[in-house]
């Protein structure tokens, strides 16, 4: 198995310049490559002749032709494994069940983080030692901090850049022991803050995030109002550079919360559980609706399936899909009775009966039960 442990950087300022210029450069072969294979599809289409069509090796061919005095300075692996990464980005826009299906876009470099790959990093005394650039002599390896135990076959490392600071994704290949049977079951019900299965519920969203969300609004605002009194020279300022890495800052700290609690959580279902099912929502489309549409975008649905879709693989436990339309909240857990039409139970309940969000009420066989508990229940029942 590919496990990817996530390390913080701590560079000298002369390896920072060094790795800026690579993120630079990344971003250029990206965009460069980009450019002409947009090209060549177009006139593959004018054309109409496959043979014209571009491929990974064409554009690098052309690429690697056309190269600048100043491109043989730096890495050569650079170019070529962004243009590798170009290709399986042009694979998938063939894809349309590719959960973020679309024509691959130009790298800006306003965007808050960039970064490069390479595959010649190795891992000597728990520092990362990286190609020594040309023409400099003091190069030494990379202390970093983060991992926790680095065992196994490096393979292509990621080194970026975000908010200043300086990380890198070591892939590494290990042999992953398989978790003991327990022959137990479980539900996992999604909702918005929160996870409900069959030992109770894990909060997404607890009170100290919810603090740092509106600190993080505070923040908006502030720079949205210097933006609206000072216009582009706003952005120049030391008190918009100080407000906005505040910004980054808590989000930073949001998205450490979060992961930390989704992780947990799903090292807990594979640990004890042999058998889980969830559902298999549509997010974008329930994300559409005014109706809590934030709160869904904070719960990191997507996050959670992605976790516990690997957890399960590395470690042989069954993870099963309920369909997008099995009726997991309309169904009565009891009798099987499903609500349709107007006596459904939507985000806020039901308009109709004076139902709250999360009451349940059966009116076939008058069982009065909580929504989110007879949702796993009938998930349940898929096992």
């Amino acid at each position: 198995m590919i496990r990817t442990e996530k390390v913080r950087l701590y560079p000298n300022q002369m390896m920072k310049k060094h790795l800026d210029e690579l993120c630079d450069y990344r971003r250029y072969c990206w965009n460069q490559g980009l450019a002409l294979w947009n090209d060549m599809y177009d006139e593959s289409l004018i054309m109409d002749n496959k043979k014209l069509r571009p491929s990974e090796r064409k554009v690098r061919n052309i690429l690697v032709v056309e190269k600048a005095d100043w491109q043989y300075a730096l890495s050569a692996r650079c170019l070529q494994l962004a243009i590798s990464d170009l290709g399986k980005a042009w694979k998938n826009f063939f894809d349309k069940a590719q959960p973020d299906w679309g024509k691959p876009r130009f790298k800006s470099k306003k965007a808050p983080r960039q970064g490069f790959k390479t595959d010649r990093a190795k891992i000597i005394n728990g520092k990362l030692r990286l190609d020594k650039p040309h023409g400099v002599n003091d190069w030494a390896d990379i202390k970093m901090v983060g991992a926790k135990s680095l065992k196994g076959d490096l393979k292509v490392v990621s080194v970026f850049r975000e908010n200043g600071k300086y990380w890198a994704s070591l892939p590494l290949e290990v042999e992953i022991a398989k978790k003991s049977k327990t022959g137990k079951k479980t539900a996992v019900d999604i909702n918005v803050g929160h996870f409900n299965y069959t030992e109770g519920k894990v909060n997404a969203l607890p009170d100290h995030l919810k603090k740092l969300y509106k600190r993080i609004m505070h923040y908006q605002r502030q720079l949205a109002r210097k933006r609206t009194v000072n216009g582009k020279k706003a952005t120049q300022s030391n008190n918009y550079a100080k407000t906005r890495a505040k910004l980054q800052r808590d989000y930073r700290r949001v998205a450490n919360i979060q992961h930390d609690i989704i992780q947990k959580f799903t090292t807990k279902l594979v640990t004890d559980y042999d058998k889980v099912v969830i559902e298999d929502l549509a997010v974008k489309q329930m994300q559409m609706s005014h109706v809590a549409s934030k709160g869904l975008q904070r719960s990191l649905f997507g996050y959670f399936r992605q976790v516990l879709t690997y957890k399960c693989q590395w470690y042989g436990k069954e993870l099963r899909l309920a369909d997008q339309f099995y009726p997991s909240t309309q169904r009565c857990s009891q009798c099987g009775f499903i609500k349709t039409g107007t006596d459904k139970v939507g985000l806020d309940g039901n308009k109709l009966h004076h139902t709250k969000h999360n009451e349940y009420i059966c009116y076939e066989c008058g069982a009065v039960m909580d929504r989110d508990e007879n949702a796993v229940q009938n998930l349940l029942a898929l096992v």
